[in-house]
């Protein structure tokens, strides 16, 4: 724990107590006065995002930022963590202090109830910061830096490939600092489960591949310097010069603490408990209690959440079946899974070829889409949207499918990263509702509306509620099934697999960290209940078991929006409109489940317009 957390908490509960944090309706003020107090509170969150860029090098980059800072990293010392909470913590108090009874315009007051939560949110997450894991196979240091130069740090002129081999020089002792502070929390007896170390070992191996580090051709992080310097087109000197640089920032640096960090790994993995979820850990119930909080926006408890899953397996397993005619194959679930596991027709072949042919499919699934959105929707992405494989060096331990929103200047598409490692986890049939849910309408279309919002403060555009955003993928692979859009019945299945995938979720996140379940254990119950590839469900099973809470965002989310779409429904009848009901879910941004429900219901006029907060 952060040694000056207690003084912080004891600072939130102090301003919670000031008259902003109880639902008190601000007196009636004229026009002028709200938009005075409106243009304060905006000048205030303008202050507070100036003040968190300034923390952050690499949220510059994310936002297209390129200034003096555009070749250092994040500073991730704990007094780095303490300085920027209290600074937090401040905001907080001050907008209390002068907000909490100023005459807000509605929008402004939701700005105002957000910018709260996200604070609370963020120093109760801080109390578990020792818990969290610097090295693992999903987010670890040791592959998103990397993979942060690649697809983040982008070179218009020789001062930004400059920034790049600044960022070079500095990945090296920055990689030296992760590993000691992952060394202090597994000697505090936080060390990752002992499978986690073998894949960060293989990603540190897979980056030292190629040239400069060894003879070959380029490996991944000199082959993107080398390409996008060679799109400058420099004089033939300058572009020599550079390359060099980059050639000898890898051999003296990069390449030495890469090798470091096979063997502090190695010692790491020594210190691990035994156990898979966090209840191997001294305060693992509490730090799973707060991290099923902050991913779901919820009050469920574990019980509640794994008895959820449970229902919902009964209930896609009867669509399952209900399916299985129209498929073709005969008998029960056991039959279905059986033969989709051992059926080669619905896999491409684990060549180039068929990684090809499977980017190819997925881009003309969106393509199709995209031309039939503006049925559902009003309001659309102004961004572009590219598929992309996941790279080489990262593809072994990354997930199977992420999505990277886009540059808010335009400098940078959105993207759907699918990967391609072994294309027995990447099924024919799952083609479309994975382009959906990552995609169109999916992630992409959801993030670049909310980066692409306006007169909103920025911590809205660019901030996130794992529920709300992992809820609208699901739903955005619901909703092209109620659009006929699945192009036949394997794809449909694809889509109810997937769903199932996100239902055992529920029941194995749950498993793992509330009711002690073994990673063993955990792989069991998904063979038994889905029709996925081994290799598919050991690379889940130990996305949950290193990500404590985020995997029960998914369905939890889904189902709290459909079950609002159908509380509309029924409460305006012929009036509903499915365009409108989409721009009340998109154009607040991401926010918590239970103020999309207040956002749906004064839409629908099932709830008065009453304090929102």
């Amino acid at each position: 724990m952060l040694k000056s957390i207690a003084p912080l908490f004891a600072l939130l509960l102090s301003t919670a107590a000031l008259p902003g944090a109880v639902a008190a309706q601000p007196a009636p003020a004229t026009a002028e006065a709200t938009a005075q107090a409106d243009r304060a509170l905006a000048a205030l969150f303008d202050r507070y995002d100036k003040a968190t860029l300034a923390r952050s090098p690499q949220a510059k980059a994310y936002r297209g930022v390129r200034d003096g800072d555009y070749g250092k990293w994040n500073d991730p010392s704990d007094a780095k963590a303490a300085a920027d909470l209290a600074e937090d913590v401040a905001f907080l108090a001050e907008m209390r202090r002068d907000f909490a009874q100023a005459p807000l315009s509605a929008d402004s007051r939701l700005s105002y109830r957000l910018f709260e939560k996200q604070m609370e949110r963020r120093v109760a997450a801080a109390k578990y910061r020792d818990l969290d894991l610097t090295f693992d196979q999903m987010n670890g240091a040791q592959s998103g830096l990397p993979a942060f130069l690649i697809n983040i740090h982008r070179i218009g002129n020789v001062a930004e490939a400059e920034a790049y081999l600044e960022r070079l020089r500095g990945l090296g002792p920055l990689m030296d600092q992760l590993v000691a502070i992952s060394a202090k929390r597994a000697q505090a007896g936080a060390a990752a489960p002992a499978w986690v170390y073998p894949h960060v070992v293989n990603d540190a191996r897979a980056l030292l591949k190629g040239a400069p580090f060894e003879a070959g051709a380029d490996s991944s992080l000199l082959a993107d310097f080398r390409g996008k310097v060679q799109a400058l087109k420099l004089p033939a000197a300058e572009e020599a010069r550079l390359v060099a640089e980059a050639e000898k920032a890898l051999r003296d640096g990069v390449g030495p603490a890469y090798r470091r960090l096979i063997p502090a790994m190695e010692a790491e993995a020594k210190l691990s408990r035994p156990g898979d979820g966090v209840g191997r850990l001294a305060s693992g119930a509490d730090y799973y209690a707060e991290r099923l909080r902050f991913h779901t926006t919820t009050g469920m408890t574990p019980d509640e959440v794994h008895q959820l899953g449970l229902d919902e397996v009964a209930r896609i397993h009867g669509e399952m079946r209900a399916l299985m005619p129209a498929l073709g194959v005969k008998g029960d679930l056991p039959d279905l899974f059986a033969h989709v596991r051992a059926s080669d027709a619905l896999f491409f072949p684990d060549t180039e070829e068929g990684r090809a042919a499977y980017l190819q499919q997925a881009e003309a699934a969106l393509a199709r889409m995209e031309a039939r959105l503006p049925e559902a929707f009003s309001t659309l992405p102004k961004a572009p949207l590219v598929v992309k494989r996941v790279e080489a060096f990262r593809e072994k331990s990354a997930g199977k499918a992420f999505y990277s929103r886009p540059a808010p200047d335009g400098s940078r598409p959105g993207t759907y990263y699918a990967n391609l490692y072994n294309m027995r986890e990447m099924p024919k049939y799952e083609i479309e509702a994975l382009a959906f849910h990552e995609g169109l309408p999916g992630h992409h279309l959801q993030l670049a509306v909310q980066t692409e919002l306006k007169d909103v403060p920025a911590f809205r555009k660019f901030g996130g509620f794992t529920a709300y955003s992992e809820g609208w993928g699901l739903y955005s692979e619901q909703l092209p099934h109620e659009m006929g859009m699945y192009s036949d019945a394997w794809q449909e299945f694809g889509r109810l697999k997937m769903d199932l995938w996100r239902a055992i979720r529920l029941v194995t996140d749950t498993g793992l960290h509330h009711k002690g379940w073994s990673r063993e254990q955990a792989i069991r119950y998904h063979m038994e209940n889905t029709p996925s590839d081994e290799a598919e469900v050991v690379r889940a099973v130990e996305r949950y078991a290193i990500f404590p809470g985020q995997a029960n965002a998914y369905a939890i989310g889904k189902l709290e929006i459909l079950k609002l779409r159908e509380e509309a429904k029924a409460k305006m009848g012929d009036r509903f409109d499915l365009k409108g009901f989409h721009d009340v879910v998109l154009k607040s941004g991401a926010v918590p489940l239970d103020v999309l429900a207040e956002n749906v219901r004064l839409w629908s006029g099932a709830a008065p317009a009453v304090a929102r907060r």
